[in-house]
């Protein structure tokens, strides 16, 4: 799997069109009727907007009738089951965030299986944001870990509700030896009216969310959880740098079909979708927006990626004995 960074990414944006791979005919009447992009979200936050640029784009290159259905929900699950339940004819996809992988986990009785929803890419992933409201005296994360150590479970921390923000605070806590109040919202919504009202003290989100926040001085960015610094806030150091023990995690969109679906449709779908994200404009959108590293992993590297993901968060769920609300 290559993730193309900001100068390798604009580079090569050009050249996209030459670098598609040439793809054998996929069956010669798909698609039928429109193309569905389920969305498992309400409008607004990230995905849906991701969703609607590649849909834009693949119309504009082939002319195709390509819709975007949200079907909020269950942190996902609603919109997942009716993608997952749906026939495998090529003509429902699945768009997704992180928070997809870890339902399974959280949920044992989901009304779908993740066998049902075979993987197709991921598109692409950001670092998540530590943010401070700007009364309290945090400068930077080592210095909230250092005050929650000296009063345990004072500091307040927002979340989102059965996401890999929650799952990361519980596991810096246990390794780091601190100790928050870690409080989970079931929407960003909620999440970002008390961030901003000085609610909670601090917040997690994707730098997606959290940066317009930070440039417009409603909040302080402190941390943010990458193996690097984000471009668009490079004067923020990561947690590593900072000398916290905590895993990279990261914020992620990605694309599922229902399983069944024939491969050369899939392999069509993945080779458009690929066209699209590289496509100038699009590329520059999702690097300049939402601080995007473009990933464009294959099926077989997404469902590894997957797989590796749902078994590491998985013990550090089971370990803390944690609940998604």
């Amino acid at each position: 799997m290559t993730i193309l960074h900001r100068r390798s990414v604009l580079a090569g944006a050009a050249a996209a069109t030459l670098a598609a791979p040439a793809i054998a005919h996929a069956q010669a009447d798909w698609p039928k009727g429109p193309i569905k992009f389920i969305v498992p979200f309400p409008p607004g936050g990230s995905t849906d907007p991701i969703a609607r640029i590649i849909q834009a784009k693949l119309i504009e290159l082939n002319g195709w009738n390509v819709v975007v259905d949200n079907k909020p929900g269950g942190t996902g699950v609603v919109g997942a089951s009716i993608a997952a339940k749906s026939p495998p004819d090529g003509n429902t996809w699945l768009i997704v965030f992180d928070s997809h992988i870890l339902n399974s986990i959280w949920t044992p009785a989901l009304p779908y299986k993740d066998s049902e929803l075979m993987p197709v890419m991921q598109i692409g992933r950001s670092a998540q944001g530590i943010a401070a409201h700007p009364t309290r005296p945090y400068n930077n994360f080592a210095e909230a870990v250092k005050a929650a150590k000296a009063q345990p479970g004072k500091i307040s921390v927002a979340v989102l509700a059965a996401s890999q923000a929650q799952v990361l605070f519980a596991a810096m806590q246990k390794d780091n030896g601190f100790e928050v109040n870690t409080i989970p919202y079931k929407g960003g919504g909620p999440l970002f009216q008390d961030a901003l009202a000085g609610v909670t003290d601090l917040s997690v989100s994707s730098l997606v969310n959290m940066v317009p926040h930070v440039r417009a001085g409603k909040l302080k960015l402190i941390a943010v959880t990458g193996e690097q610094r984000s471009k668009a806030m490079p004067d923020t150091p990561t947690l590593a740098e900072q000398g916290i023990k905590a895993a990279p995690s990261y914020a992620w969109w990605g694309v599922y079909a229902p399983t069944g679906t024939p491969k050369p449709i899939v392999d069509r779908m993945h080779a458009e979708i690929t066209k699209a994200v590289r496509s100038p404009d699009v590329t520059q959108k999702f690097v300049d927006q939402f601080d995007m590293d473009i990933v464009l992993s294959s099926p077989e590297q997404f469902a590894a990626y997957q797989s590796k993901e749902q078994a590491f968060w998985s013990k550090v769920i089971k370990d803390n004995n944690l609940k998604p609300e």
